[in-house]
């Protein structure tokens, strides 16, 4: 073991466990008690607080409420601070989403690669979709904190965006925000190619990289980011509009819709219900998770993609033949 990669375990084991006593330390380390004390002198000379104490039972230490320079967590320790970070950008607390992008930023950026690309293997199954829509991909971890630095330093970036259409754009952009609306991650920024403001869905930015060139940033067009990209999502066409005629209270049906359609009173037991969406699969999910009568009024597509579903649904619940539930060889 080299003497970098040796005083990395010392800090480490160091973090873990209050008090070390000193044969016990040098044993885990596979050195020498001599060796251990120059171990710990260098350690000292670059800042760290350890201490030492002598007689029957003495040892080492890291000072309590001492300033500590940076961190050393294991492999899997830092796979789980950033998965778990990631998890709460997506959450339902604004305040803490922004907190926990501003960390994972300052954590991923110093990480080694190995240790990025494993986080990214692990982000399909680690991190869950709020929505059937969500499930095609989160956001890269690279990529997002690639642009939560670039907008914390007002550097340009370009990258690859893959476009509602499936294809590839090079896009090159001044961020200035990364916000988070209805459980996804969008990019705000002015797009230079384009002169003009853009909205990004961050699960669909690749190949992320800093330009080295910085920007003076520009008023934002609208004095709340979320909002103003909140706008621009329900402005942009949809390839279907479901529209529905729920047999319940508009605030209930309000409350399970949430953002991803709107709701208006019919009178005190009723309500008309619009989802835009370009996925079926979530506006029939929607509606159908609605415990109450409901009328499909359109489009055509819509009505004969939730009867299908039903038609499914009704057939697997029908009981099955009893040769079914004998299995072979009964």
């Amino acid at each position: 073991m080299s003497t970098g990669t040796r005083a990395l375990e010392l800090l480490g084991l160091l973090q873990n466990r209050r008090h070390w006593p000193s044969p016990e330390l040098a044993r885990r380390l596979g050195v020498s008690q001599r060796t251990l004390r120059r171990d710990i002198d260098s350690l000292q000379e670059l800042g760290y607080p350890i201490t030492a104490t002598r007689g029957t039972g003495g040892g080492y230490q890291l000072s309590p409420g001492a300033s500590l320079p940076p961190l050393v967590v294991s492999e899997d320790e830092a796979a789980a601070i950033v998965m778990g970070l990631q998890v709460i950008t997506s959450g339902p607390f604004p305040a803490s989403a922004d907190a926990a992008l501003s960390a994972m930023a300052k954590i991923v950026q110093v990480l080694p690669v190995r240790i990025r690309r494993r986080i990214d293997s692990l982000r399909a199954v680690a991190v869950p979709a709020r929505n059937p829509e969500a499930r095609a991909g989160g956001a890269d971890v690279a990529s997002l904190t690639t642009l939560a630095l670039a907008c914390r330093d007002a550097e340009t970036v370009e990258f690859a965006y893959r476009t509602r259409t499936g294809g590839t754009a090079a896009r090159t952009v001044c961020p200035h925000h990364v916000v988070r609306v209805d459980g996804r991650l969008y990019l705000l920024a002015w797009d230079l190619d384009r002169a003009g403001w853009r909205t990004f869905r961050v699960d669909r930015v690749g190949d992320v990289s800093r330009t080295g060139t910085t920007f003076a940033r520009r008023p934002l067009p609208g004095d709340d980011p979320v909002a103003y990209v909140r706008a621009r999502i329900r402005a942009t066409p949809t390839r279907y509009l479901v529209r529905a005629t729920v047999q319940a209270p508009a605030g209930r049906v309000r409350k399970e819709i949430a953002h991803y359609g709107t709701v208006e009173p019919l009178d005190d037991t009723s309500c008309r219900v619009e989802i835009p969406t370009d996925s079926l699969d979530w506006a029939t999910f929607c509606i159908g998770a609605i415990e109450a009568p409901v009328v499909i009024h359109g489009p055509p597509e819509a009505v004969a993609y939730m009867r299908a579903w039903g038609r499914r649904l009704t057939d697997g619940t029908r009981r099955p033949p009893l040769d079914d539930l004998r299995g072979p060889g009964s």
